[in-house]
């Protein structure tokens, strides 16, 4: 079953990249569409599966699966095999179920694209990645799905690549994701050292992590890490992901709400008996979590492009998951994951439905007076925008509570207040794009039809934003926490009295309509552009320069000493060095070709000469004797 799992969207991937090849120019999107939806939905059926037998099992039973031996070498053995425990169902379910509704609105969204079968291929690829990466049962498959969603996010980014623009964000995303990853790989091989070969399956790390001595434990810790810095796009490594909008919409949704940029969140919580015992590293994560959802949430309330304010968004989200896990609450992260997965699907694919009906515009302030005129989009736009902003009933609310009571009853009361402002930013920003989209003058005109398969996903989605959140109340809103205990995660325990905990939910309720209010007042009957009139609004703008830093600190330093590399080393000392050879070797060649000159009296004297010298020679070894 795990097995089919990862390999469908691999083998449609397969299928759907060779009839491409074979026939690029002939119009067979039907058959493009129903392989690339049909793999998706056959993995989400046996993830079902999987997670309704784990529910029956004991909450540490693990279920296996061996496909092939991949390397073998003495004691050193890395299988190609997965593994699914509780932590895997709930994460290749989402994966799955919102992938495949992803995957259909996508069939829409993409209608026409010469690229069509080209783009399915690489859809599911990443699709499978992401499955072989929550489902392999040690480190090593394990980065190799991690390197593989990279590679997908590579060809999706730049799927466009006719455009330079897109090629440049594509090559972006891969060469900082690279930066993340030497430091994740750099972890994973100094774990395996440390452990001197006790085993390379999770189960077996997990058996003898007792092993490592507090400091190798902390080192192997921020070096895994750093890999998640760039797969889940925190501070210093986020710059790539408002740039990867460049993708289509689609593609947008599955990194934001199915795959890329959770990997890093779940890698966490999958070393979970790691980081449990060094708190300082947790407190770390915590730290930067807490910094990346504020700074996100402040430079989306400035953007202008659509797509990119729900970039940032994700960042700031995934800040919010990261204090969580860092505080050893891994079952509130996963959790926020979780709600995430279905009000960021829902917020991308609604801006794709604007984005098409407007025959492309992505700017919101050319945008404007679209309630009237889409309804339906309108409808679901406002529950995902409740959603994120932490408005109850919705699911937001509940994930971001128990993270922020959690940081609260733990004692940060730092990243407890970072992360209660970035409730009203939070709330400011999204409801800003809302009302500016919706509500705010516009003269949008003719607007594009959309096919239904881009409409009916938004219901399903809508309809689980406002209601998974129950799945993780807790007793003081009257559940069972249902979502932690089947998790049954190495949490660590932090309980606030109801009293206090409404009180903080309260507030954070108080602080998102706040932020609702503000944007209201100031955007919903006029929508004006941010003007860089003041040396804040520049910077943030300019996204407070860090790409001009990593530019000036990085790039250029590595342009100019690869030019030197090639004008100087390369080109005068390997070319002269080499040159020098060659020329060596063709007067060699021309002094001895003057003994081959044809002439036999020549070659008598040579021979002669010879005779001679092996005589001389003979002559001193017997008068030697």
């Amino acid at each position: 079953m795990l097995n089919l799992i990862v390999l469908a969207p691999f083998l449609s991937a397969a299928v759907l990249g060779i009839v491409y090849l074979a026939a690029p120019r002939r119009r067979m999107e039907g058959f493009y569409a129903a392989l690339g939806i049909a793999a998706p939905a056959f993995s989400a059926l046996l993830a079902l599966e999987a997670g309704i037998k784990l529910a029956a099992l004991a909450p540490d039973a693990v279920i296996h699966a061996h496909l092939f031996e991949w390397i073998s070498l003495g004691a050193f053995r890395i299988p190609v095999a997965f593994m699914a425990d509780r932590l895997g169902a709930v994460m290749i379910a989402f994966i799955t179920v919102i992938g495949t509704l992803i995957h259909v609105y996508a069939a829409g969204y993409m209608r026409g694209d010469p690229g069509y079968g080209k783009f399915f291929a690489f859809f599911n690829l990443f699709m499978g990645s992401m499955l072989l990466l929550v489902l392999a049962d040690n480190p090593i498959m394990l980065f190799v799905g991690w390197e593989l969603v990279g590679l997908s996010s590579y060809l999706l980014i730049g799927f466009y690549h006719a455009d330079s623009a897109n090629v440049s964000a594509a090559n972006k995303a891969f060469i900082l994701n690279r930066v993340g990853d030497f430091g994740f790989i750099m972890g994973l091989a100094l774990l395996f050292v440390s452990l001197e070969g006790s085993g390379y399956t999770f189960e077996a790390i997990r058996a003898h992590a007792g092993m490592l001595d507090a400091t190798t434990a902390a080192l192997i810790g921020t070096l895994l890490f750093v890999g998640a810095m760039g797969k889940s796009a925190q501070i210093p490594l986020y710059v790539w992901l408002p740039d990867a909008m460049a993708g289509p919409t689609p593609v947008s949704a599955l990194i934001h709400a199915a795959t890329m940029v959770t990997a890093g969140v779940y890698m966490v919580a999958r070393f979970a008996f790691l980081y449990g015992a060094v708190p300082a590293v947790g407190e770390m994560i915590a730290a930067v979590g807490a910094a990346s959802a504020l700074l996100a949430a402040v430079i989306a309330s400035y953007q202008r492009d659509i797509k990119k304010i729900l970039a940032y968004s994700t960042i700031s989200q995934l800040g919010y998951m990261f204090i969580a896990v860092g505080l050893g609450a891994y079952s509130s992260g996963i959790f926020h994951v979780f709600t995430h997965a279905f009000f960021k699907a829902l917020l991308f694919m609604g801006a794709g439905a604007v984005i098409i009906a407007l025959r492309h515009e992505q700017d919101i302030f050319k945008m404007g007076g679209l309630r009237p005129k889409m309804k339906y989009v309108y409808a679901v736009m406002l529950i995902a925008t409740l959603t994120i902003s932490g408005i109850p009933p919705f699911a937001g609310f509940f994930s971001k509570d128990a993270i922020l009571a959690g940081a609260f009853a733990s004692g940060h009361y730092a990243l407890w207040g970072i992360g209660t402002l970035s409730v009203l930013v939070t709330a400011y920003y999204m409801f800003r794009m809302f009302f500016i989209v919706f509500h705010a003058p516009g003269e949008p005109g003719r607007l594009e039809p959309l096919p239904r398969s881009m409409t009916w996903p938004l219901a399903l989605l809508a309809a689980g934003c406002a209601s998974v959140g129950l799945l993780g109340a807790d007793q003081a809103y009257g559940g069972s926490d249902l979502f932690a205990h089947f998790l049954a995660l190495p949490d660590a325990v932090y309980a606030l009295p109801h009293r206090t905990e409404y009180l903080l939910a309260a507030l954070d309720v108080a602080l998102g309509l706040a932020g609702i209010a503000l944007a209201y007042r100031r955007f919903a009957k006029h929508a004006e552009a941010p003007r860089p009139d003041s040396l804040w609004r520049r910077a943030v703008l300019h996204n407070f320069y860090v790409d001009e830093l990593y530019a000036g600190v990085f790039v250029r330093p590595l342009k100019q000493l690869s030019r030197f590399a090639d004008a100087i080393v390369d080109r005068r000392l390997v070319d002269g060095l080499l040159g020098v050879n060659v020329t060596a070797y063709r007067l060699a060649g021309r002094y001895f070709s003057l003994l081959q000159n044809g002439k036999v009296r020549f070659y008598a004297l040579y021979i002669l000469a010879g005779v001679a010298v092996i005589s001389t020679a003979m002559l001193g070894i017997m008068e030697a004797y």
